[in-house]
């Protein structure tokens, strides 16, 4: 009975912890990303935790489902659209550098 309020009353400061990294990571977007479906799925588990200890379980589990989804989708969000941009704008710039390069030229010796 002691691990029910412990448990509850962590679920705060988790929460909370993960809104503030995400907060400070917000100009990465990889970074940001991540980090939100991190808190999406910190909010799924603690609502699988909360109806566990409340015995309501059976019929409201299914709705963790929905936190978790929208993590699952701002993983495959960046992964499938904002990664390959940023991948093509890093080789375009890459060849733009390259083809931007003066060739050095030596002395030549006579």
């Amino acid at each position: 009975m002691l691990w029910r309020p412990i448990g509850i009353a962590m679920i705060f400061p988790t929460i909370g912890v993960a809104l503030m990294i995400t907060w400070q990571t917000r100009k990465i977007k990889a970074e940001l990303f991540h980090n939100l479906a991190i808190v999406f799925w910190i909010c799924a588990n603690a609502m699988w935790m909360l109806l566990e200890f409340t015995g309501n379980d059976d019929h409201y589990r299914k709705y963790t489902s929905i936190p978790f989804s929208i993590g699952l989708f701002f993983i495959l969000s960046y992964y499938l659209y904002i990664y390959p941009k940023e991948r093509i704008r890093e080789k375009k710039l890459a060849a733009s550098l390259k083809t931007t390069e003066q060739p050095i030229e030596l002395p030549s010796v006579n």
